[in-house]
């Protein structure tokens, strides 16, 4: 009986490892978040929630008290059954697949942003269904739809702002700080650290650092997204914690809000300038519509698989 769980766990490894690869392709491809990807696949929260065990383990180490014993309670809270194979799945994303993520959108741009749209549109109905009961006044109603504009309008500004441009000697400091802002689409649905980066003409660059494995840049940048990261996986567990409805809305506001970023038919090309002014749809139309819904069909299908492996569960 002691061998189940770890025949279930050892099983599982192939599906982490996919879960990890496609949040590594999202986080290379403006528009979509790889939070977002990770809460269509069901590892959301397992992923906070082991994030936030290395770093308490870390603090410990460092603070005390009982800096050892403390270290090692932390580390056996994590879930390294999902961490390790999600990491290395990311990692063979990034390290395979960016030097041609960039071509592939700018050479089928409406094809591309069409499969997103769905995608994401599709997957607005995950933070919907782990929002937790609680009883409906007029009260909550008006909070619940403040959480869900407020995100969406930010998330829709935020997108617009992305007026290109590239960065040929991008200065040390500002990859720093750049990579600091951009991990948070790492854990936050909704919002795309490649637009981040291509907003501040840091896109090209970083994606051809990591082609051409220029390891100075990747240090620095590894640097700042280390400590982005330590600080947003701290406030987001708090607030699944304690205001865990409202943070769910303003998840899905965020996802509703970046699909400005993903309308297949806009007036530039995002690869060179960033998102374009929303136009009516032109030629091709038939293509993006099919990879839209073709999109949406995936997400529903992973959310079918991920049900019942936790009813079997």
């Amino acid at each position: 009986m002691t061998s189940t769980p770890s025949r279930a766990r050892t099983g599982a490894l192939p599906l982490h490892l996919v879960r990890g690869f496609l949040i590594g392709l999202a986080e290379l491809l403006p528009g979509i978040s790889g939070g977002t990807i990770a809460l269509i696949t069901g590892v959301y929260e397992q992923l906070i929630n082991s994030a936030g065990h290395v770093l308490g383990a870390v603090r410990r180490l460092v603070t005390g008290p009982d800096r050892a014993a403390g270290f090692r309670a932390e580390l056996a809270r994590t879930d390294w059954w999902l961490v390790v194979p999600v990491l290395i799945g990311m990692a063979t994303a990034v390290l395979t697949v960016a030097g041609t993520a960039e071509h592939l959108v700018a050479e089928h741009t409406e094809l591309a942003r069409g499969l997103f749209f769905g995608l994401v549109a599709a997957s607005l109905v995950v933070p919907i269904r782990l929002l937790p009961r609680e009883d409906r006044t007029a009260a909550t109603t008006v909070r619940d739809v403040l959480a869900v504009v407020v995100a969406a309008v930010v998330a829709f500004m935020l997108v617009g702002m992305a007026a290109g441009g590239s960065e040929s000697a991008p200065a040390t400091p500002a990859v720093f700080l750049a990579a600091m802002v951009a991990i948070c689409a790492l854990v936050v649905p909704g919002v795309s650290g490649s637009f981040f980066l291509l907003a501040i003409g840091l896109y090209s660059p970083t994606l051809q650092a990591v082609d051409q494995r220029d390891l100075g840049y990747l240090a620095v940048f590894a640097a700042g997204a280390l400590i982005g990261l330590v600080s947003i996986v701290q406030v987001l567990r708090y607030l699944l914690r304690t205001r865990r409805r409202v943070t769910l809305l303003a998840m899905a506001g965020l996802m509703l809000g970046s699909l400005r970023a993903l309308w297949p038919w806009q007036s530039a090309p995002e690869s060179e300038s960033g998102p374009g002014a929303l136009i009516a749809p032109y030629e091709p139309i038939a293509g993006p519509v099919l990879f839209a819904v073709l999109g949406a069909a995936v997400v529903l299908i992973l959310i079918t698989v991920e049900n019942r492996m936790a009813k079997r569960s």
